[in-house]
């Protein structure tokens, strides 16, 4: 293996499993061994759309896009085929705080399709005439959300609850910008986030965790070799984290009521909402995890029980605790009959009411601390849903304290602490509320 300004590791932890590994170029390098015959790579950049300007909104997503165009060294297509022929997998996503790219191969393959998959994200060429191939692609995908009346009531429930945090932004990005942004302002914004200091690389799979971590290493020394064949000017220096300026928002004081009518609208869609903490201040989100089980996750949950098997008031319900970086939103949503729509918001705020007055019982909080635990074990047993935990949580935490210790968090979660945090939190007369209706 090359060494470089890459291969030194400056700050060592501890070494157990998964192990953290600091390279001397900034990039972060989060390797553990798992028993499947697989390899997965998760690539973690700290940029989405919360990054973004107004005018620049859609970017992030737009360069997830065209970073499977190609490089110098790769024509465009190549990559793909490479992963395809071997049976493995790869694909991205795009939030409002991160953008990850994914690879799953067998691990006879990994040290061939890893090094290829680190010069995608780091090299993309960027060329015109691919940039506007895929802009009529990326116009197709907001087309087909704007039509999903899921995703529309997302989005405008956003809008209501960030009047001023870059939450309260598409992910796509509107027509309109999508429709004007230009292929240089691309190179511009992939030099400036897509660096080695905002790149954490999580690698979890059946090979030594020696063998992950000098495939990672090398992968990135090739890249940078690349980079500097093709753009001998070193990259520029990092800029700050735009949402470092960024404060939570007030609770809402009041209730503030968006009601709206849809054309193509078959049933009413009610989302309530109240802002509470997030990331920055996780030890606040474990009780409110356990709230939205209580109140509105499966069917044993106290609002599904009461609206849809007992009183019959809704298709659907469901609570969730969204923590988002800045700040989270607890998520109160129903599929319902218009006429039911009073009822119902009557209804969720008694259920919060009796939580925030009447304690939680022993065997329902023990119920649904184990079903909250073990749903978060579960969900994480495959080399890549391991390398995408390790992933999300360092890149956007810079440690997996929250990633390892979750299901002993959530165990350990009172009573008392639930109903708090609703009393805390949960203002039944102060929320955010959005109420759409089929137009008549």
């Amino acid at each position: 293996m090359q060494t470089s300004t890459l291969s030194p590791v400056l700050t060592p932890q501890p070494a157990v499993a998964p192990q953290i590994h600091q390279l001397a170029n900034g990039t972060t390098v989060i390797a553990d061994r798992a028993a499947v015959p697989a390899v997965s790579l998760n690539a973690w950049f700290q940029v989405g759309s919360a990054w973004e300007t107004d005018a620049l909104n859609g970017m992030a997503h737009f360069l997830e896009h065209m970073i499977f165009k190609g490089t110098p060294r790769l024509p465009e297509g190549a990559f793909e085929q490479q992963v395809e022929s071997l049976g493995g997998t790869v694909n991205a996503a795009t939030s409002q705080e991160y953008t990850h790219f994914y690879l799953t191969t067998a691990p006879q393959d990994f040290a061939h399709l890893a090094p290829l998959q680190l010069d995608l994200v780091l090299n993309p060429t960027i060329a015109p005439d691919a940039f506007e191939r895929e802009r009529a692609v990326v116009l197709e995908e907001i087309r087909r959300a704007d039509d999903n009346p899921g995703r529309r009531t997302y989005q405008q429930a956003m809008e209501l609850c960030f009047p001023s945090l870059p939450y309260r932004r598409p992910v796509l990005g509107p027509v309109t910008v999508i429709e004007q942004l230009q292929a240089t302002q691309m190179q511009t914004f992939h030099r400036s986030w897509y660096r080695p200091e905002t790149l954490t690389i999580s690698v979890v799979g059946d090979l030594p965790i020696e063998t992950l971590l000098d495939t990672v290493v090398e992968g990135l020394h090739q890249a940078e070799q690349q980079h500097q064949q093709e753009q001998p000017q070193p990259r520029p220096l990092a800029q700050a984290n735009p949402l470092k300026a960024f404060t939570p928002e007030p609770s809402f004081a009041t209730v503030v009521r968006h009601e709206k009518t849809e054309t193509r609208l078959q049933q009413s869609r009610l989302v309530m909402m109240w802002r509470v903490p997030g990331l920055r201040a996780r030890e606040e989100t474990y009780a409110l995890d356990v709230l939205a089980a209580i109140l509105g996750q499966g069917r044993l949950s106290r609002l599904f029980q009461e609206l849809r098997e007992e009183r019959q008031l809704v298709y659907g319900v469901g609570v969730s605790n969204m923590t988002q970086g800045i700040q989270g939103v607890f998520f109160v949503s129903a599929q319902l009959a218009a006429e039911h729509l009073p009822m119902v918001e009557q209804c969720i705020l008694e259920q919060i009411q009796q939580v925030q007055t009447t304690s939680v019982t022993a065997e329902e909080l023990a119920r649904i601390r184990t079903q909250v635990a073990n749903r978060f074990v579960f969900a994480n047993e495959r080399p890549s849903d391991r390398a995408n935990l390790y992933g999300y949580y360092y890149s956007q935490l810079g440690n997996l304290a929250a990633a390892l210790d979750y299901p002993d968090r959530i165990r350990a979660v009172t009573a008392e602490e639930v109903q708090s945090a609703a009393q805390r939190y949960l203002n039944p007369e102060a929320y955010g509320i959005l109420t759409v209706r089929p137009e008549t």
